[in-house]
Formats: C-alpha cells, sequence, structure tokens
C-alpha cells in the first residue's frame, strides 16, 4: 500500500504542477502530507515533517544569501563586461547566446554541484536574455542539459553514490562511459544550436528588421540591468550622491542620502574602479572556495555576502534598501526549497521510498535479466521525477545489480547504466531535488513550464549516450 501511495503522490504533484492546477509551493506541502494521513502517520507527522526541513534547513540558507550576492554583484555592474562581451559576440543573435550558454554551464558545471552552476550560470547570463528579449525557459533548459550532462563526474553525487552501493571505483564506473559522456556533450551542442535557431526564428517574428531591434546600440546604457531572479522594478540605489549647481553658479552642493546628516559615521566610499576590482576578485574566491570546499556552502555564501554588502553598501539605510529590494527573489527560491523538504521528509520518513523502490524491482521481468544495462539506462532520466538520489542508487541499484549478476552482467555495467540519466540529465527536472528550485526560481519559470519544455532534450540526451555507450562497449546489448 505505501508504495502505491507514494507512486501515487508523485503522479499528483507532476499532473497538478505540469497543468498547472495548483502552484508548486502548495503541491509540494499537501500533497505529502495528505498522503501522510492516508498512510497512518498522523502521529508522526510533525517528526517527518520537521525531519525533512531540518535536512534542507543548509540548502535554504545556502541559497538565501546566494540569491543577495549574486543580485548584489548584478546591481554593482560585475557581470556587465561579460554580458557587453557576449553582446558583441554574438552580434545581438540569440543563437549564438545559447550556445555560449550551454559552453559556460559545461565549464562551470566541472565542479559536480548543481547548486552553485545554476548559481554562477543564471546570476551571469539572465541579464543578457532578458536585454535580448529571449525566452527564460530557453537559458533554464540549456542550463539543465549542460548540467545534467556535466553531473556524471566522479565527484558528482550520482556516480559517488553509484561507486558506494555497488564498492566499486571510479575505473570501474566512469571511466568506461567516459566516451558516451563526450557524445552527451557534443549533443548538448547541437541542442542548444537548434534551440538557439527557433528562438532567433521567434525573436525574428516578433520584431520587425529597423533600428529598434539592434541590442548594440542600448548595450552600454546604464539603466540597462536588471537584478537576477527579481521580478520588481529596480529600485534607485541610495548609495549614489550627486551633485547640484545654483542658478548663480556657486559652488556644487552634496545631495546626502537619509541618514548621511550630521552626526552620522562617514564611511568614504570607494572609486568606483577599484570596487568593481574588488567585487571581481572576491566573487574568484569564492568561486575557488566553494569548489575546493573550503569551507560548508552556507558558510561561505554568508561571509560573502557580509564582506560583499560592507564594501558596496556601507550605510544601514543602503544596506536596508538593497534588502527590501531583492527580498521577493529570496523568497521565492527559499519557501520552494522548504517545501521540497517536506515532500522529502515525509516519502523518506514514512518508507515510502523504499516501498516504491522494492516495488519498482518486483516488476522487472526476468526475461529483461540480461538486457538490464540498456532498461536502467534508459529508465533512469525518468525515473529521476520518482526517486531520490539516495533511494534510488541506495535502494534500486543494487537490487537491479544483483539480478544482472545472476545472468551474467557485470554490476558495474548496470552502475554505467544508471549514471547515464538517473540524477545526472534528470536531476534539473526532479521535484525531489532542491538545486532545481534554484534553477527554475532564479531564471523567473515555473516548474510545470520547466519540465515541459526540455524533457524531451533532457530524455534525448541519455538516448545519446546510451547509443554511445552501447558503441564504445561500455556495456553490452
Amino acid at each position: 500500500m505505501l508504495a502505491a501511495l507514494g507512486f501515487a503522490t508523485i503522479a499528483v504533484l507532476l499532473l497538478v504542477t505540469m497543468t498547472k492546477r495548483a502552484s508548486v509551493l502548495v503541491a509540494l506541502i499537501l500533497l505529502p502530507v495528505l498522503a501522510a494521513l492516508i498512510g497512518g502517520f498522523a502521529s508522526d507527522l510533525g517528526e517527518l515533517t520537521l525531519g525533512g526541513l531540518s535536512k534542507v534547513a543548509p540548502t535554504g540558507i545556502m541559497i538565501a544569501f546566494a540569491v543577495l550576492y549574486f543580485s548584489l554583484m548584478v546591481d554593482a555592474g560585475l557581470f556587465d563586461p561579460l554580458i557587453r562581451a557576449l553582446l558583441r559576440a554574438a552580434r545581438g543573435d540569440p543563437l549564438r547566446i545559447t550556445v555560449a550558454t550551454a559552453v559556460l554551464t559545461l565549464c562551470v558545471a566541472l565542479d559536480g554541484d548543481g547548486a552553485s552552476t545554476f548559481l554562477i550560470t543564471v546570476s551571469a547570463l539572465l541579464p543578457v536574455y532578458k536585454r535580448l528579449g529571449m525566452n527564460p525557459l530557453v537559458l533554464s533548459g540549456v542550463v539543465c542539459l549542460g548540467a545534467g550532462v556535466m553531473n556524471m563526474v566522479p565527484w558528482g553525487g550520482p556516480t559517488v553514490r553509484a561507486m558506494a552501493a555497488l564498492k566499486l571505483d571510479s575505473s570501474e564506473v566512469f571511466n568506461p562511459v567516459l566516451p558516451a559522456m563526450g557524445f552527451g556533450v557534443v549533443w548538448v551542442l547541437l541542442a542548444s544550436y537548434l534551440l538557439g535557431r527557433r528562438e532567433r526564428n521567434r525573436l525574428g517574428a516578433l520584431s520587425p528588421p529597423g533600428p529598434a531591434t539592434d541590442v548594440r546600440q542600448g548595450e552600454d546604457k546604464p539603466d540597462a540591468r536588471e537584478p537576477v531572479a527579481s521580478t520588481s522594478a529596480a529600485a534607485a540605489e541610495p548609495s549614489r550622491q550627486a551633485t547640484a549647481t545654483t542658478a548663480h553658479g556657486q559652488e556644487p552642493q552634496t545631495l546626502r542620502s537619509p541618514g548621511d546628516g550630521p552626526g552620522a559615521v562617514r564611511v568614504p566610499p570607494l572609486p568606483r574602479t577599484w570596487l568593481n576590482i574588488f567585487n571581481l576578485l572576491l566573487t574568484i574566491t569564492l568561486v575557488v572556495c566553494l569548489i575546493q570546499e573550503v569551507l560548508p556552502l552556507p558558510v561561505l555564501f554568508v561571509l560573502g555576502f557580509a564582506i560583499a554588502v560592507l564594501a558596496n553598501h556601507p550605510t544601514w539605510e543602503q544596506q536596508q534598501a538593497l534588502l527590501d529590494k531583492h527580498a521577493k527573489s529570496v523568497v521565492l527560491v527559499t519557501t520552494m526549497i522548504f517545501a521540497a523538504g517536506v515532500l522529502t521528509g515525509i516519502l523518506s520518513g514514512t518508507k515510502m521510498i523504499d516501498e516504491m523502490a522494492e516495488a519498482f524491482v518486483s516488476v522487472v521481468p526476468d526475461s529483461f535479466g540480461s538486457h538490464l544495462p540498456i532498461v536502467v539506462a534508459v529508465t533512469g532520466m525518468p525515473l529521476s521525477l520518482v526517486f531520490t538520489p539516495d533511494a534510488y542508487y541506495f535502494g534500486v541499484l543494487p537490487v537491479l545489480a544483483e539480478t544482472a549478476n545472476g545472468f551474467g552482467t557485470a554490476p558495474a555495467e548496470v552502475a554505467r547504466a544508471a549514471i547515464l540519466g538517473q540524477m545526472t540529465t534528470g536531476f534539473p527536472l526532479s521535484p525531489l531535488t532542491a538545486s532545481t528550485f534554484i534553477l527554475v526560481g532564479m531564471s523567473g519559470v515555473s516548474l510545470g513550464e520547466h519540465q515541459r519544455f526540455i524533457f524531451r532534450w533532457a530524455f534525448a540526451t541519455t538516448l545519446v549516450m546510451t547509443a554511445g555507450a552501447l558503441v564504445t562497449g561500455a556495456f553490452s546489448l
């Protein structure tokens, strides 16, 4: 019964979110609570929910301060040179921007962490997409494809779990599928080209040719910046001071910000050039520390934001204005993450996930035994929407590997097949991973729209890599 209840919960969740019958936030909270009540876990509901919230709390804290940090940097113009360079290289061409998005994602995602990949790439590229009038679903979709393939690296979550569950090393699991991963990278670049060409055609149909359509004319306008993942209008920065000259040619008068009168602590602003250099060095240091895991990710972003806000907005009024300006973005993203914690906490705590794993394994026909690697590879990506990575790799995969072993297929082949889709190409679409909500939240799109837009492309990535694995002998047919 628990397995059926778990599958029903996931199915209804996907249905109501993809058809927009309910918001993702409401569905993530109420559906698992309803399932727990139906399953007879009413007395444990508080403990189960709190356990799930506690587990995602570090991620929620990290995202809250990461959104504030990158929003501050966008407002400060840190990414403006990159934006201008991309616009010059693209010459206003959405196709080139889309391919550049794929290349940047493939590079950034080398650290194997989806959350930091989404934070960096979306922060840097969303202003470009907005300035060109491109569909943000293209941004979230292409980043999804690139991050999915690169999540196969040996230090990424799925591969680490596969090696741990079956007691294998990277030479047995990852090295044989490296050529197939190369097939996946080529497919991501091709898919980004096709999506970019489609977006170019769409924008060309919407905008008749003329001087107003030349994006490069406005690329250096100072008011063209937009905050990351914020739908509110940009507020005027109170830290800027202006000078006014009287009509009689007297000395310029300084127009002070609130709280900058007599008695206020004087904090001389840094020159803009040096402040830009400081922001760049701080961001590079932060990214390096994230990759090296010098400190826990939430701690790094908390410290990074505190240093950045002190340097860029030294007065209390300026800091308060910054928080007011980006509060909506923070709330939208973090509430989704905590709501996802309710879902995973209840599904895991009630053992629904475990029962779902056993039920899935039990329906695999014995006739598939010798072909299990193919079955695992093809089904892995869609099952990312149903199983958490821990449930699949520690619950489903060992049973599948043992079954395949009975038919003469090495367990390592099953592990290789699993990482071609299960929480690799599938994780940026799954409602069971918190990083998915970082991607859709910062891109400003809904989960259902994102899934409908990119699912077939992500599934095609798995199919391409599966074909590559067969051709290169990573596993047999």
